[in-house]
């Protein structure tokens, strides 16, 4: 039987109904330590779900790799890149990449009765992937034939555009004595709200740009790589410039090279969330330093008469440390549960809303990551134990007699 164990239950046990004076300080601690996992929780949840979202949204419109040719001012702009069988059997043999889509990039003017627009147009091939695009569309379809195209909700209301609306296209021609001109009809609308893809980007179909541009069906703009994770970003990157780069002369871009003011702001959120947590481990680790102190003092008499029986002074500590496990405990359990009721509401209603042209999204994004909420919750566990044993240090310096006189 563990001796230390038991009298630490009943220590607890009688807690709740006769020590008055400890009653409220070791609610408070309780509150504290809850309070203070369910920040972290929600901290971390929030951060996951923002990152999330918006890599998603960058991603969707770039993949996670691009390679094209590389252009100088000498270069004509509009070269194509020539996806060979050499290039392709080169590109899928690491074993990190998901799928190689091939793309067009143009640029043309949509001019209306009232008004006209500068546009980059996106040629995607009929088995483009739309996994992680598929929610963004707020009307109408994704492609459907050569002619049909997708804007934006931005465009959409510049230039006062609605679903199955025909607008012609001007294309730059290398004869300045022509002007292409190609008619598209308006079979979806999409929002990021994400001003550096809906101020200006559309797709059409790869075919009629690839038309236009009088080029082969294995001529295109760039090669776009998605990876199964995205965790393997930089080593793709850096095996696909040793492999493409470097043998066939052509240019690999990751997405993070292409946005970085993007994932540089993402990447000082996570050190805005890192002091987060550090100062509420230190609120939790604080309190649970005071209530161990006051609970040793309340105790002085007690552990006097203990050491008179004879328990050393590791066996009364062990006492106060139970005791100081139970407080934690059920901080964390109150606190998980606090976090779950609050990431909850705010995950299924959207209680929170946000300003999207600065945050990228309507309302607080949610990310249930249970490998993370485990680890802080372990992290909390280990770090709490830590402090609870350096107030346990006065034990030791507690002398029967005088204790058992202590008043």
């Amino acid at each position: 039987m563990n001796v230390e164990y038991f009298i630490s239950k009943r220590i607890i046990s009688a807690k709740e109904n006769k020590n008055v004076f400890s009653r409220p300080i070791i609610r408070i601690t309780i509150s504290a330590i809850a309070l203070s996992v369910a920040v972290m929780l929600i901290s971390l949840s929030v951060l996951d779900g923002f990152k999330s979202e918006v890599m998603n949204k960058v991603i969707a419109f770039g993949s996670h790799i691009q390679i094209e040719n590389y252009t100088t001012f000498e270069d004509n702009s509009t070269t194509p890149l020539v996806v060979t069988e050499s290039l392709s059997e080169s590109i899928y043999q690491n074993k990190h990449i998901k799928k190689v889509q091939s793309v067009i990039y143009d640029f043309g003017l949509v001019k209306t009765k009232d008004d006209f627009l500068g546009i980059n147009l996106k040629g995607v091939s009929d088995n483009y992937d739309w996994n992680q695009f598929n929610d963004r569309i707020t009307d109408g379809e994704l492609l459907n034939s050569d002619s049909s195209i997708v804007i934006s909700e931005t465009i959409a209301d510049k230039l006062n555009l609605h679903l199955s609306d025909k607008i012609n296209v001007y294309f730059p021609s290398l004869k300045k004595d022509k002007i292409n001109v190609r008619p598209f009809y308006i079979c979806g609308i999409y929002n990021t709200s994400m001003g550096e893809f809906d101020n200006s980007l559309t797709f059409v179909s790869l075919s009629t740009l690839q038309k236009l541009k009088k080029w082969e069906g294995n001529e295109v703009s760039m090669l776009e790589i998605t990876l199964h994770n995205f965790d393997d970003l930089d080593v793709v990157t850096s095996d696909l410039s040793t492999s493409v780069e470097d043998y066939y002369n052509k240019k690999v871009s990751s997405i993070t090279d292409l946005y970085p003011q993007i994932f540089d702001w993402l990447n000082l959120q996570d050190v805005n969330v890192r002091v987060i947590i550090i100062l509420m481990l230190l609120v939790a680790g604080v309190n649970i330093v005071s209530s161990l102190l006051i609970l040793i003092l309340e105790k002085t008499r007690f552990i006097g008469i203990l050491k008179s029986f004879g328990a050393n002074n590791w066996s009364v500590r062990k006492i106060f440390l139970y005791n100081s496990m139970y407080l934690v405990s059920k901080g964390l359990f109150w606190g998980n549960s606090l976090a779950f009721v609050l990431l909850f509401l705010q995950y299924k209603f959207h209680i929170i809303s946000l300003d999207e042209q600065t945050y990228y999204m309507k309302s607080i994004p949610i990310a249930f990551n249970l490998y993370s909420f485990l680890l802080l919750n372990i992290s909390t566990l280990f770090i709490s134990f830590i402090m609870m044993i350096i107030p346990t240090i006065v034990i030791t310096k507690i002398s029967a007699v005088k204790a058992i006189r202590f008043q």
